[in-house]
C-alpha cells in the first residue's frame, strides 16, 4: 500500500519531537516490509533548508514542494490542508494517516480526494484539531494511551484502537554514565520551573537540561538566565542521537505541568534502565508505570526533592527500579512487531470502508456511476 501521514506540524529538519519519531519508526517498518510511505508536513521556511523549499515553490509557483530529506518523501506546504490535491496527485495514497495539529480541515481535504482515513490521536489538545472530529465520516482512530483513547470518547463519542509510541530500543539503549538527572524539553509545559526549583534545593546533584522543541532565541535566552545562578544546571541544544543523553543520565526527570498523552522520553529512557520521576499527568503514569516513581504535580517540592534524592543516593532502591524499567520497555504492549501489526490492520481496514463507501448512483446524462460517501 501507500499511505500518507499527514498534519500541520513541521517535520524534519524542521521540527523534532516524540511525533516526528514516532511517524519516521512507522515509515522505515512501512517501507522494511514493501509498502510505500511518504509525510505532509508545514513547511516552517527556516535556515538554508528553509529558503531553498521557499525559493522553489516560488519559482514552481506551487502550493507545495518534494523533498526526501528523511530517506523518503516530504510534501511541504504553508498550509498543509490547501495542499491535500498536491499531495494526492504525486503520492497516490491508498490511506492518509491524519495527526494532530489541524487534522480535521487535513482530513476533510483529504476525504475529498477520496482517500480512506485513520486519524492517529496523539494528544488532548483538542483546540489543535481545528474542528469537529465527526465531520470525518467513515475514519478509524488510534489513541496513544489509554488516557488518550477515554479523553476523545468523552468529548467525540469516537472509539479507537490503542497503540502507544513506538520505540526502536535500538536507538535509545545504551550504557550509562549515570552522570545527571536529566530534564528533556526545557518547556513550562514540560514542567522546567519546577525542575529548577528541584535543582535549586539539591545543589550536590548535577543537572542536564536538554532541548528537543526548538527554543527560539529569546526564549533560551530566558532559560539562560533563569539557570545562571546555579552551577549544577547544564543546558545542551537539540540532539538527533539520544544515546548521547541518555548515556548519560542516572534519573530521567519528568514534572510535566500539562497532561502528557504518553511521554515518549520515558519509554525511551527505559530502554537503558533510566528510571523516571514524574507528574500524576494524563498518559504519563502509564509510560512511566513500573520504571520509576509517579508524584502528583502539585505536591510540596520537598516530595519532588526527597524522591530524587532518594533513588539518586539509595544504590538498592535503584538498581530495582532500573531492573523494573528495562521489563517495562520490553512488555508485549511496547513490542514493535506487534504495535506494527495492528496498525497495519486498522490502515487496512481502513481502506476496505474506503472501497466500500460508495453508493451507486444515476448521472447527470442518465448514465450509472458511483458517488464516494
Amino acid at each position: 500500500m501507500k499511505i500518507l501521514f499527514a498534519g500541520g506540524n513541521g517535520y524534519y529538519p524542521e521540527f523534532s519531537g516524540g511525533v516526528q519519531s514516532s511517524t519516521h519508526h512507522l515509515v522505515k517498518q512501512l517501507r522494511n516490509q514493501g509498502h510505500e510511505a511518504a509525510v505532509l508536513a508545514s513547511l516552517f521556511g527556516d535556515g538554508i533548508f528553509g529558503f531553498k523549499a521557499r525559493a522553489k515553490m516560488k519559482i514552481l509557483r506551487q502550493r507545495a514542494v518534494i523533498d526526501h530529506f528523511p530517506g523518503y518523501p516530504v510534501v511541504r506546504a504553508w498550509f498543509p490542508w490547501e495542499a491535500a490535491t498536491f499531495a494526492v496527485e504525486r503520492i497516490k495514497p491508498d490511506v492518509a494517516v491524519v495527526q494532530c495539529q489541524r487534522s480535521v480541515p487535513i482530513g476533510k481535504a483529504l476525504q475529498a480526494q477520496n482517500v480512506p482515513l485513520v486519524v492517529y490521536l496523539r494528544n488532548v489538545e483538542f483546540h489543535e484539531l481545528a474542528g469537529d472530529l465527526r465531520e470525518l465520516h467513515s475514519a478509524l482512530y488510534i489513541a496513544n494511551s489509554q488516557f488518550t483513547a477515554r479523553a476523545y470518547k468523552e468529548k467525540f463519542g469516537i472509539k479507537s484502537t490503542v497503540i502507544p509510541p513506538t520505540i526502536d530500543a535500538g536507538l535509545y539503549a545504551t550504557p550509562t554514565t549515570k552522570a545527571y538527572v536529566t530534564l528533556v524539553n526545557p518547556y513550562n509545559e514540560k514542567g522546567f520551573d519546577l525542575a529548577v526549583r528541584i535543582a535549586e534545593q539539591c545543589p550536590e546533584l548535577p543537572f542536564l537540561f536538554v532541548e528537543s522543541w526548538k527554543l527560539a532565541d529569546d526564549h533560551r535566552a530566558q532559560i539562560e538566565q533563569t539557570i545562571k545562578p546555579f552551577t549544577n544546571i547544564r543546558l545542551e541544544s537539540r540532539t538527533s542521537d539520544m544515546k548521547t543523553v541518555y548515556g548519560r543520565t542516572k534519573i530521567l526527570l519528568m514534572p510535566s505541568k500539562w497532561e502528557e498523552a504518553w511521554g515518549r522520553v520515558a519509554s525511551e529512557a527505559h530502554c537503558s534502565g533510566i528510571p523516571v520521576i514524574g507528574s500524576r499527568r494524563g498518559g504519563l503514569p502509564e509510560a512511566i508505570g513500573e520504571g520509576g516513581v509517579v508524584l502528583d504535580y502539585d505536591a510540596p517540592t520537598e516530595e519532588w526533592v526527597g524522591a530524587v534524592r532518594r533513588l539518586w543516593n539509595d544504590t538498592d532502591e535503584y538498581e530495582r527500579l532500573s531492573s523494573a524499567a528495562r521489563r517495562f520497555s520490553r512488555r508485549p504492549e511496547l513490542d514493535p512487531q506487534r504495535q506494527f501489526s495492528t496498525f497495519l490492520d486498522v490502515v487496512n481496514r481502513a481502506a476496505a470502508v474506503g472501497q466500500t463507501s460508495y453508493r451507486f448512483r444515476v448521472g447527470s446524462a442518465g448514465r450509472p456511476g458511483w458517488d464516494f460517501v
